[in-house]
């Protein structure tokens, strides 16, 4: 097999890219508490970067805990499309979280 140097980089920054954007994505099982997740664990969830996660962190902070994984969407620019893409993913509860352990 004869693999030039441009080929063998092609396939490299096409692993890259790969787990680059689904490097990160959440088992299908992983719960995430919003109430006790900081922000490298918030930025797991669909749709939700570094400021978003911020303001899940500062929400929180400044209100309390949230009560249901709904509650979400009072977070300044979370709203119903967020929280469908990652409805199976929050949680509030710990023992939800202990369990996947």
């Amino acid at each position: 097999m004869n693999l030039s140097l441009s080929s063998i980089s092609k396939v490299l920054c096409a692993c890259i890219l790969f787990f680059t954007v689904f490097g990160q994505t959440i088992a299908a099982d992983t719960k995430i508490n919003i109430n006790t997740a900081d922000v490298n664990q918030l930025i797991q969830l669909k749709h939700v970067g570094v400021k978003y996660a911020n303001r899940i962190v500062a929400y929180r902070e400044a209100n309390g805990t949230f009560k249901t994984p709904e509650d979400i969407i009072m977070v300044k620019g979370i709203g119903k499309r967020i929280l469908e893409a990652n409805r199976d993913t929050i949680t509030v509860s710990e023992e939800a979280v202990a369990e996947q352990e």
